[in-house]
């Protein structure tokens, strides 16, 4: 493709898939439009009702904002060459579709011809598309209607829509229930006494003990094979992949929910990613690995980051208490751990991570003190309420065993318990608990009082 302009320009698309693999089309999508412009940022993703033809599946729809050299008519023709690439056909006009990409705004040029119009003729009366585009510039002005993109929705009745994350072969429907993610240490020396290199044969027992786990409620298994508790060596890469991979892979054939694997490493990642994790999960939020965000992109799986500081960038150093109590410093720790994430987040988004893939972790049990913890608990819709998927991981952690009055590990399940339900009265989506059992029945309990949808699909 000839590129005629020497300016750069900004454009926002919209992007939407109803057939086949939905959420895979649209990640084909975002790599094709590569070759032509930059994808600067994407929106969250919805699953949206179809509009005008209703009688067809439902579509996963997004924004992307993007920025290109080619003219308002190549850039057409650019993003028609891509849905034919990617599979589209003729239907009936507005009926189903394996890729749609429509031009909303290209800067803030009015035009009008035969083949395009800009800003998109209808984007005031889509829901599908004003949502998503509010995640990227809600005050965008449209140079038409002289009225901003979050005016344009609000003017509209509610959307029925559902914010998603594709995981795995399923699709997470956020703000309806809540996940329960079970926790598999491959590890001989967990803090809880849960290890399951203990045992003689380690993935025998990972696979018992992952059935049980879903038996139980689990919606996913989290398996790690670095201790996290402070003042522990961090083990080799060699010996990480020895724990963790032959588990994944028997895990992979034997459960029916998604795997995650618990990491720093980036080159861990992509092995476990090769054995059969759909999910990364980062204690250090990339800040250990930069390259994780690289192969959550490149595999197209959810990422998630949390919020951990760190007082030495080297993974070979892991600093001991008091020095973890001297470098960890908060004004405000709701809203310093926000900032800290943010930057996370725009990083990942900047390798290639789109929206809709990342997830938050507030890193309770790392670097803060229990009044931090307990603060940050209380403030946690603060956090939740910036449109993040966010995972709480409270799970027998220190804190708690000090409120109760410095109780072990195996005595903290009543403590859990109440912080899980604090977090999803106050709007966390994911729990990563040892104890799935108790922990899944108390936010059914929960989600039955807080998410009235949960209740209503369940009866």
């Amino acid at each position: 493709m000839v590129q005629s302009q020497t300016q750069s320009h900004t454009a926002y698309i919209a992007m939407g898939s109803n057939l086949g693999p939905r959420a895979a089309h649209l990640h084909a999508a975002l790599q094709a439009m590569a070759s032509f412009a930059v994808v600067e940022d994407t929106s969250f993703l919805y699953e949206t009702p179809p509009a005008y033809v209703t009688d067809q599946p439902d579509f996963l729809n997004a924004v992307c904002r993007i920025r290109t050299d080619l003219a308002p008519a190549e850039l057409l023709a650019a993003l028609k060459s891509v849905e034919r690439r990617l599979g589209r056909t003729e239907t009936v006009r507005f009926g189903p579709r394996v890729i749609d990409l429509d031009i909303l705004f290209y800067d803030d040029l009015c035009l009008d011809e035969e083949e395009l119009t800009l800003p998109h003729p209808r984007l005031a009366e889509r829901d599908f598309v004003l949502r998503p585009l509010c995640d990227l510039v809600p005050d965008l002005r449209h140079p038409r209607l002289q009225a901003t993109v979050q005016e344009l929705l609000q003017a509209l009745p509610p959307p029925d829509m559902h914010r998603v994350t594709p995981v795995g072969e399923q699709l997470w429907r956020w703000g309806e229930k809540t996940y329960v993610m079970g926790i598999l240490n491959a590890t001989p020396d967990s803090f809880s006494g849960d290890g399951l290199l203990q045992d003689p044969d380690p993935v025998a027992r990972a696979v018992a003990q992952a059935r049980h786990f879903v038996d139980a409620g689990a919606h996913c298994l989290d398996v790690g094979g670095q201790s996290t508790r402070p003042q522990h060596p961090v083990i080799s890469e060699e010996e990480e992949l020895a724990r963790v991979i032959p588990v994944i892979q028997a895990l992979a054939g034997e459960v029916p929910v998604p795997i995650s694997v618990d990491t720093f490493r980036a080159s861990v990642a992509k092995a476990a990613l090769g054995a059969g994790a759909s999910l990364i999960n980062d204690v250090w939020g990339t800040l250990l690995d930069p390259a994780m965000a690289t192969v959550a992109a490149q595999a197209n799986v959810p990422l998630v980051v949390m919020h951990n500081r760190m007082p030495n960038p080297d993974p070979t150093y892991r600093p001991v208490a008091a020095q973890m109590e001297a470098a960890y410093r908060y004004q405000d720790v709701a809203s310093d751990v926000w900032s800290d994430l943010d930057a996370i987040l725009a990083r990942a988004r900047r390798a290639g991570v789109p929206r809709w893939h990342l997830i938050v972790d507030p890193g309770i049990g790392f670097g803060k003190t229990v009044g931090q913890q307990l603060a940050l608990i209380r403030r946690l819709d603060e956090l939740t309420a910036r449109g993040y998927p966010l995972l709480f991981g409270p799970s027998r952690k220190s804190f708690i065993g000090k409120v109760l009055g410095d109780v072990p590990p195996e005595e903290r399940l009543e403590g859990t318990l109440a912080t899980c339900v604090l977090a999803i009265d106050r709007g966390a989506d994911i729990l990563r608990v040892h104890d799935v059992q108790a922990v899944a029945r108390a936010a059914r309990m929960t989600d039955a009082v807080v998410r009235p949808a949960a209740w209503q699909a369940w009866s």
